[in-house]
């Protein structure tokens, strides 16, 4: 009899252990379409995490420049990056090449340095002080 009795409780308590996993999976998949309900996510800060180096540069001037181009370049690639066809870092230069190919010429603002006597002078400044020089003599 008390084999039985002991076979009766393994039995109990494997039966109380699953119950226990049934519920918790449920709650588990309950709770999981309110969190992403709640986390509606910006399409920009997506792709801001995406962007490497002068990325935020390229991708303000191309927002101020052409607005309603560029919200729906940033909508397709944060699609692009849930989706994870679209895993890289996306540098300046990419971004800009992106734009261009599709049409939107975004300027951007360039400076040219030359070294001088040690130190970076803008190229306007050389040549200004140059020709400055040029007309003394």
């Amino acid at each position: 009899m008390t084999d039985e009795d002991s076979e009766l409780q393994r039995l109990q308590a494997k039966r109380l252990a699953e119950m226990q996993k049934n519920i918790s999976s449920r709650d588990d998949t309950v709770k999981t379409p309110e969190t992403s309900e709640e986390k509606t996510v910006n399409p920009r800060d997506v792709l801001i995490k995406q962007l490497g180096f002068r990325g935020l540069e390229v991708l303000t001037n191309a927002e101020s420049q052409f607005p309603n181009e560029t919200k729906m370049v940033v909508v397709k690639l944060s699609e692009l990056i849930k989706s994870g066809e679209l895993n890289e870092s996306i540098d300046g230069g990419k971004l800009l090449g992106l734009f261009r190919s599709i049409g939107l010429s975004v300027r951007m603002n360039t400076k040219i340095n030359i070294q001088q006597d040690g130190k970076f002078v803008s190229l306007t400044d050389k040549l200004s002080n140059k020709s400055k020089d040029d007309d003394v003599q």
